[in-house]
């Protein structure tokens, strides 16, 4: 009996009202409180409307421990939450089982990412996922770039965020191909959630990958792209060659 009931027991599947239960349980009044603001939540804000219950990323990752065979299905039911930490859990719940799951399995999380990407609607919900997710599903396939491009193109913002964080995973790797090409897709991208992606993942490609390639591209599109991506991508410069990179785009009269 004592075998039977173990069995039992080592068998059940986590449920998404499972992980809403224990994130629930973690909620801090003063989270909930700040997490709109800090987010855009208000009126006429890029997350106009999301709804937050105040759980800190740390307690979402530590329940995220606890629920890492939940179901696919399960994960969907979060991601289609209205609760901003249902969401982001459900991501982080995905990477785990993409992470640690064969090429089936990957698949599953990938093709299930791709069909909600409408859930995934802020910017911590891309920058948690995207590059441990798509980047990697789709590298070394032939619709690679096809796809990130598409994303690149998209009306939505959150997709263009997916597609210029996606190839983090390639910066990562050593590669700057990529994130150069989506990087130039999107660089006179009028909104700066974009224009940060952009330039951040230009600062990485520099630091991490090709210092030289950064400079190249600065010296062809500093005077032109956003203030804000140029910002982003080069403040692990010397102060003399930041300095240098603004006053080009200074001197352009380019807002």
């Amino acid at each position: 009996m004592i075998r039977a009931a173990a069995s039992a027991k080592s068998e059940h599947e986590p449920t998404a009202s499972e992980v809403q239960t224990a994130l629930r349980a973690a909620v801090d009044p003063e989270k909930a409180t700040f997490l709109p603001r800090f987010f855009k939540a208000g009126p006429g804000e890029y997350a106009e409307g999301d709804k937050f219950l105040g759980v800190t990323v740390p307690r979402q990752r530590h329940i995220v421990q606890q629920f890492q065979t939940i179901p696919l299905a399960e994960i969907t039911r979060l991601l289609m939450s209205e609760w901003h930490e249902d969401r982001l859990t459900g991501l982080l719940l995905l990477v785990e089982r993409y992470k640690k799951g064969d090429e089936a399995v990957q698949k599953a999380c990938y093709d299930l990412y791709m069909a909600h990407t409408a859930c995934i609607d802020n910017w911590d919900l891309v920058d948690s996922s995207a590059a441990y997710i798509v980047g990697p599903w789709l590298d070394g396939r032939p619709e690679k770039m096809t796809v990130l491009r598409q994303l690149a193109q998209s009306k939505s913002l959150w997709e263009r965020r997916i597609a210029m964080l996606a190839t983090f995973d390639y910066i990562k790797k050593g590669r700057a191909d990529e994130g150069i090409e989506i990087a130039e897709l999107l660089l006179h991208d009028t909104h700066d959630l974009i224009q940060k992606a952009v330039g951040w993942m230009l600062r990485e490609t520099g630091k991490r990958v090709d210092r030289p390639l950064l400079l190249a591209f600065l010296n062809e599109h500093a005077a032109t792209m956003p203030r804000t991506t140029l910002r982003y991508a080069i403040e692990h410069l010397d102060l003399a060659v930041r300095k240098d990179y603004l006053s080009r785009r200074s001197s352009t009269g380019v807002q």
